[in-house]
């Protein structure tokens, strides 16, 4: 091949290859555009929740479903999961897992069934055999059709609430865990009667302390708590007492353990020689129970250090208060948040007032133009005209009757009232008339008071439902 041919093969190859780099989508650019699409779908629609309601997508999807499937009667769980599918995109197993920690929380949801056990961490049984419905609390503080924001599903054949109208302090009561891309959240539980006393002292302009609670009991050391921020600790120890001699027993475990755990521990710590047992004993059923049988001539106060010392019988925590709010996650302490839900709880019950509000003018406007229009017989001039006469020379007929009346006669009311049936006319009774406006007045004259005092309203709703939702729930830890 001659010298001028190799060049021009050259030549075409090189051109050949710029071609193909063209065509090349750089992986750094892929990282950086889809893996940061993809971080954000994890933190908002996945492990981070709403500091509105308090809930994660899925949470909020498991109870509006319930809700939904709410008869008052308990639904197999198999059949919430299910129902749950039309909303939330990741299959049943989330649901499921999600559904149960829910339950377990012994708040929103009422079990029936083995839903596993917190203290030994025993799974729940299979959805087939085990049955929910939302507790009392649930239905009174978490929705309302009226107040809700709704959104299309992610196949656009439903409704589903951006946030639920939650008015309580639900992450706080709750507690949450999530690890997300590059981000994670861990809220711990604090206790119910605590936060509304908290949030009755920020609306009472009191200063108020939160620390955390946890359902599994324990004693726990809070000094260095930080409102629950970053690089905070709280230090949870088990509860030992001392059976006789030779006995220890352990009657509550930290949080975060169970007592299968917890025993490893102890009996690797023996084995390592830090501590001295004959043998530990699990009688955990409803109540935590473990025996620990120490070895001739422990002492055990000693024993209990140790135990202390060497395993899960002090776990440190490190909590993150991490939320999203504006489809923004942010990093608040537990104080701010508790702040946030009560200005939250505040704006949802005035806005349910100035709704109820709308609804009974609207009751009395109307109540009080079927009054007019039957004693004043004006439907009697209305016979033998066509239906758009109609319309037309009952607007003239009422027109002297505008000032009884706290808005315009809309053509919307006029056809209602064509739809008046003889029935209905012939019996009208003009004092029970009366006496029901009377009655839509004295409503409308509370809920306005209620309105003008807000404060006060929302103080006693947080007293109303502490009274009702206190009992078993004191502190535990």
């Amino acid at each position: 091949m001659s010298e001028e041919e190799n060049i021009e093969r050259d030549e075409e190859f090189d051109g050949k290859n710029n071609n193909s780099l063209e065509n090349v989508i750089q992986v750094s650019g892929m990282y950086q555009e889809w893996f940061l699409d993809y971080a954000s779908y994890v933190i908002l629609e996945r492990a981070v929740p709403h500091v509105y309601d308090g809930l994660k997508p899925v949470q909020r999807r498991i109870l509006h479903s319930m809700k939904e499937l709410d008869d008052g009667r308990y639904n197999k769980v198999a059949n919430i999961i299910g129902n749950t599918m039309k909303f939330h995109p990741h299959g049943d197993t989330s649901i499921g897992d999600a559904l149960v920690q829910l339950g377990q929380k012994d708040l929103l949801i009422d079990c029936q069934g083995n839903w596993g056990n917190i203290y030994t961490g025993d799974r729940a049984a299979a959805p087939r055999y085990i049955e929910a419905r939302l507790t009392k609390f649930a239905l009174e503080v978490a929705f309302n059709a009226k107040t809700t924001k709704w959104l299309a599903s992610y196949d656009g054949r439903n409704k589903e609430p951006d946030t639920l109208p939650v008015k309580f302090p639900l992450l706080l009561a709750q507690g949450v865990e999530g690890i997300a891309v590059g981000l994670a959240c861990k809220m711990l539980p604090h206790n119910f009667n605590e936060l509304i006393d908290a949030t009755i002292n920020i609306l009472k302009g009191k200063s108020f302390v939160l620390y955390p609670d946890f359902l599994t009991g324990g004693m726990a050391d809070v000094s260095a708590y930080n409102e629950g921020l970053r690089g905070g600790r709280v230090k949870v120890r088990a509860r030992i007492v001392q059976e006789d001699k030779k006995t220890l027993k352990i009657t509550e475990i930290p949080f975060g353990t169970t007592t299968d755990k917890l025993i490893e521990t102890i009996i690797k710590a023996n084995s390592r020689g830090k501590i001295k047992i004959k043998k530990v004993e699990d009688n955990t059923a409803e109540n935590v129970e473990i025996l620990i049988h120490l070895a001739p001539g422990e002492s055990p106060d000693k024993m209990i250090d140790a135990l202390y010392a060497f395993t899960d019988c002090e776990v440190s925590i490190s909590p993150n208060a991490g939320i999203i709010e504006n489809d923004t996650p942010k990093f608040i302490g537990v104080n701010e948040m508790l702040k946030i839900s009560t200005q939250r709880t505040l704006d949802l019950l005035k806005l349910e007032l100035e709704i109820k509000q709308g609804e009974l003018e609207e009751q009395w406007h109307f109540s009080s133009l079927e009054k007019i229009f039957i004693e004043h017989k004006i439907y009697v001039k209305l016979h033998g005209l066509g239906y758009e006469e109609a319309i037309e020379l009952t607007h003239v007929l009422l027109k002297p009757y505008l000032k009884l009346l706290i808005r315009k006669i809309t053509d919307d009311d006029i056809k209602r009232l064509l739809e008046i049936r003889m029935r209905r006319i012939t019996k009208h009774d003009s004092e029970k008339a009366d006496e029901k406006l009377l009655q839509l007045e004295d409503e409308i004259e509370k809920v306005k008071y209620n309105l003008l005092h807000l404060i006060d309203f929302t103080i006693d709703y947080f007293k109303e439902l502490k009274k009702k939702y206190c009992t078993g729930r004191e502190r535990k830890t």
